[in-house]
C-alpha cells in the first residue's frame, strides 16, 4: 500500500493512477473541506464538516446545511 508524501499530499493514496490533474484537484478540494470555516451565525472560525453538506459550529453548537465541500 502506498503512503502519502509531502509532494502528493492526500492524493498519495491513489498511487500512479487517475492522472496528475485529477489528483491535484482532489488535493485542492480536500484541503479546503478539512479547514475550519467561518460560522454564518457567530462569525468565528469553528465550523467543521460532519458529512456531505452538513456543517456544525463548534463555538455556538449550531448545525446547518450548506455546500458539499466548503462554505462560501
Amino acid at each position: 500500500m502506498t503512503t502519502k508524501s509531502k509532494k502528493t499530499k492526500s492524493a498519495g493514496r491513489f498511487g500512479a493512477r487517475y492522472g496528475k490533474k485529477v489528483r491535484d484537484r482532489i488535493v485542492q478540494v480536500e484541503s479546503k473541506q478539512r479547514k475550519r470555516q467561518k460560522c454564518p451565525f457567530c462569525k468565528r472560525l469553528g465550523v467543521k464538516r460532519l458529512s456531505n453538506g452538513i456543517w456544525k459550529c463548534l463555538k455556538c453548537n449550531k448545525k446547518f446545511a450548506g455546500d458539499s465541500y466548503y462554505i462560501q
